[in-house]
């Protein structure tokens, strides 16, 4: 795991959804090398789906760009160590 607290970077989700995304990326940076970005991802949109319904998104990584419309209330994004955590919930509109 990397060590250090996560910093919220922005976000428009409830404060128990930013702890529960904080707490998976946590559980899979024990679970998988800090490079196996693909399979923190991975990992933490399973979490999000099992627990908030299907439809999350997650990118994991040091340098990426994205753009993206999501569902109010669902969108976080932080740093933990090197990595950077982008986490959603798609929308349509």
């Amino acid at each position: 795991m990397l060590e250090g607290k996560a910093l919220i970077k922005e976000t428009d989700m409830p404060e128990k959804m930013q702890t529960q995304a904080m707490d998976s990326a946590s559980q899979a940076l024990d679970l998988y090398d800090v490079s196996d970005c693909i399979s923190i991802a991975a990992h933490i949109k399973k979490e999000f789906d099992k627990k908030y319904g299907g439809g999350w998104q997650c990118v994991v990584g040091s340098n990426f760009v994205c753009f993206f419309t999501h569902t109010k209330g669902t969108f976080v994004y932080f740093a933990l160590g090197t990595l950077n955590f982008l986490i959603f919930k798609g929308s349509s509109f």
